[in-house]
């Protein structure tokens, strides 16, 4: 593969663990575990998952292509619309840590998994991908490092892919881990959810506070070089 393609790939790592390592992400997929019917739950909410993020990475890497050309460089708007997003990032960010201490537990919304069936949790998955504002403020730019990378179309694809992985992967591996290993990892998967529920704006707040920082700093790196 070229350097390039190298290049893209570590640029897309980051932005996918902000989205797989999100509480939003992560409790959600724990608490569908400890439904009622867990097995049909959780790989129904993975799938809903998958497919939703599939399609809105799809959509922002067919969106740049179109509008800064799938074989060039990257053009001065998608470092602008890098740094704005960046900045957008850190300022949410910046809100979820000041506001830390009004988030004491999850929502309402979550607390409703307990009695999730396994076609409310295809459904659900697929929601919380469109509906969040944090996984679009995400996948804009990863589709910009993905559709002006100048890699060929059949590598493009395959990037976006590899960004999909690295955002389902935190979803996908819990829910195949608990399809194989059954109730033995209930005690863990419980673990997991108070320790991210009790840390959840926190966390959030860490999150998009370091990728914001890192998708300011290769927009205004990128307009230095234009």
């Amino acid at each position: 593969m070229s350097g390039s393609w190298g290049d893209v790939l570590t640029g897309l790592v980051p932005l996918g663990l902000v989205i797989a390592v999100s509480p939003i992400t992560v409790i959600p997929a724990v608490l569908v575990l400890q439904s009622p019917r867990p097995r049909p739950s959780g790989l129904a909410f993975l799938a809903g998952w998958s497919a939703a993020l599939a399609v809105v990475t799809a959509v922002c890497v067919a969106a740049s292509g179109l509008l800064g050309g799938l074989h060039k460089s990257p053009p001065g708007w998608a470092s602008w619309l890098r740094v704005v997003l960046g900045s957008a990032l850190i300022v949410l960010g910046v809100y979820h840590w000041l506001t830390r201490n009004r988030r004491t537990e999850s929502p309402k919304w979550m607390r409703s998994f307990a009695t999730i069936t396994p076609v409310r949790a295809g459904l659900m998955g697929a929601v919380l991908v469109v509906a969040r504002p944090d996984v679009l403020f995400v996948c804009i730019p990863a589709g910009l490092a993905i559709g002006t990378s100048g890699l060929d179309l059949a590598d493009i694809w395959l990037a976006a892919v590899f960004f999909v992985i690295v955002a389902i992967s935190t979803v996908a591996i819990p829910t195949l881990a608990y399809a194989a290993a059954g109730d033995r990892l209930d005690e863990a998967m419980g673990r997991v959810k108070a320790w991210m529920d009790a840390n959840n704006a926190a966390l959030m707040a860490a999150i998009l506070l370091v990728i914001g920082l890192m998708v300011l700093y290769h927009g205004v790196h990128t307009l230095h070089h234009v």
